[in-house]
Order: structure tokens, then sequence, then C-alpha cells
């Protein structure tokens, strides 16, 4: 998400009331999809069913774009009832981080540097300072990949697999998948400071040696192409760029292979399941209005078989 302006003495402010719902909706969204250094959001119940959801940005941001994020979570209107100023800087993101605390999520705990003591040794913990990006593991989509990968593991057989991360942004699932799996990974970005703040957290998190970090818009990349066919892969972003990359990915996904999709409101799994077909649907993970989708291509000799039958 693009923003400009210089970071002074003023901040910007975005605020809207809305239901309970659409509130916790659009804070999960623009906490994924803003760094979390120029963005905190806040949440209050003001009563009678309405909540105040505020977002402050460190620079002034694009309010087109910002208007049409809303409205992704809460609907059209509530992408036109937000309302914009400026006031006196604080440290919003600093006080909004104060309160996180670690996320458990099956053998995975993320957590940030003053919580590193708190993880049981028979749990791969991963820490992510949330200061430094976004994707903390807090976020119901980012917590539902990390559910997939936990069973995936526990399911897996057979030759190492071959993993793909889409979307990477700090890099969590990639190192959660290099921790666990000890395999090669390919993580990938649109955004080029989220490529290099993965690439820190992977050493930080002992996960460097495993991960190979690349710069990409979509997956037409070299580095992509000259991996596949992949075993696993992670797309955790939004509903259009999933629909845009159903093909690419399908292509790319082994025999028997999984993809796992989030970045999606429960209200549009159906829309991604369309988009993915034939992939069969393995598992829905449904967290906080959000879904993550486990998706299976067929096996080498079902997709040979059913290409004999295609007239």
């Amino acid at each position: 998400m693009d923003s400009a302006g210089p970071k002074g003495s003023e901040t910007s402010l975005a605020v809207l009331v809305t239901d309970a719902q659409s509130a916790r909706r659009i804070a999960d969204l623009f906490a994924e999809s803003f760094a979390a250094d120029d963005v905190a959001v806040s949440l209050g119940d003001i009563g009678q069913g309405h909540w105040r959801v505020a977002i402050h940005f460190r620079a002034s941001p694009n309010e087109a774009s910002v208007r049409e994020l809303a409205a992704v979570a809460g609907g059209s209107e509530a992408g036109e009832a937000l309302r914009f100023e400026r006031i006196a800087a604080k440290d919003w993101v600093g006080a909004s981080l104060a309160g996180l605390k670690p996320v458990a999520a099956g053998r995975f705990v993320v957590h940030g540097a003053h919580d590193r003591g708190c993880v049981a040794g028979n749990r791969i913990g991963i820490e992510i300072e949330a200061a430094l990006a976004f994707g903390t593991g807090h976020h119901g989509t980012t917590r539902g990949c990390l559910l997939a990968l936990d069973r995936i593991c526990k399911m897996r057989s057979g030759a190492p697999p071959r993993i793909l991360d889409v979307g990477t942004g700090t890099g969590v699932l990639a190192i959660a998948a290099a921790r666990a799996l000890r395999q090669s990974i390919l993580a990938t970005d649109i955004d080029v400071s989220s490529v290099r703040v993965a690439k820190d957290n992977a050493w930080h998190n002992r996960a460097g040696n495993f991960i190979a970090f690349r710069y990409a818009n979509g997956v037409t990349a070299a580095a992509i192409h000259a991996r596949a066919l992949y075993d696993l892969i992670f797309a955790n972003i939004l509903l259009k760029p999933l629909q845009h990359l159903a093909a690419p990915l399908r292509k790319i996904l082994a025999p028997g292979g999984r993809i796992v999709l989030s970045g999606l409101l429960t209200s549009q799994a159906n829309a991604a399941l369309s988009a993915y077909r034939p992939l069969a649907l393995e598992r829905r993970i449904e967290l906080d209005g959000w879904t993550t989708l486990v998706l299976r291509g067929g096996t080498r000799r079902s997709v040979i078989a059913r290409h004999r039958h295609c007239p």
C-alpha cells in the first residue's frame, strides 16, 4: 500500500464507526496490508453495537487506496464513511505493539524479542519484531497458514517437498516451513522492503541457509520456474491477486501437491475455490472472519486419466 509525504510533527488519522464484525475485519486487513512501522490500528466499543476504528498513519496515505481497502473488508459504505484528519505526532505504533502477546498455532509460536524466553522446548519459536514489518502471526490469515503447515508436517511422507511462498511479507511462513522441514524454500514478494526484512528475519531465526528470497511480481520470474514443480505453495494475499494467479500456480504445482490460500474473508472462500478448480479442497480453516484453504492437486495417474477421458 503506497503512502506519501514526510514524517513530521503530525500524523494522519482515518476514523470510521461501524458494526463489530466489520470493525474487526477492517482492523485485521489494515494490519496485514501495511508495514507495521507505518500504521497502527485501534478499536473501541462505543455502545449500541457500534465500534470506532482508528487507523494511524506515520505518513500521509493515498486516501483513495485507503478507502478501497476499507471497502474490501467492510463494504462500499465503509470506504465512503472514512474520515481523514491530521493529529499531533505520537508513537502510535509503539503503543499498539505494547500489548501484543505470543501467538500459538500448532507447533509454532510467533513472538517478539521480549517473549523470547516464553517458548516451550517442544515448540518452534519464530521471533518477528512487529515494529519491522507486517505479518506477525496475530492476523487470522497468518495463523490459518501456520495451522495448515502444522497439519501438513504431520502428514508428510516420501521425498523432501519443494516449497514456494508467494507474498512472503515478514517471511514468517517460509521460516516456519524451514524450521519444521529443514528443506530448501523459495520466498518471493512484490515489495522490495519486505524481501529485505524477510531475509533478515530468516537469518535471525536460524533459517537463512534454507530460504532464497527474491523480488517477484506474480509467478513468472525465472527463479520461480527454475525450481518448479512445487509440492507446497503458500499464497497469503487477497482474493483478486489470488484469482489472477490461479492458472499460473496450478501449472507449477506438482502432482499431488498442495496450495495453501489465505487472505480471504469467509464470504470470499467460494470464489477462490472456483478459481482453483479442479484442485480438491482438503481443509478449510476459519479464524476471526478470515478463511484459509488447503487445496490438493490430483496424482500423476489421476491427471493422466482425466486427460484420456476428455473429448
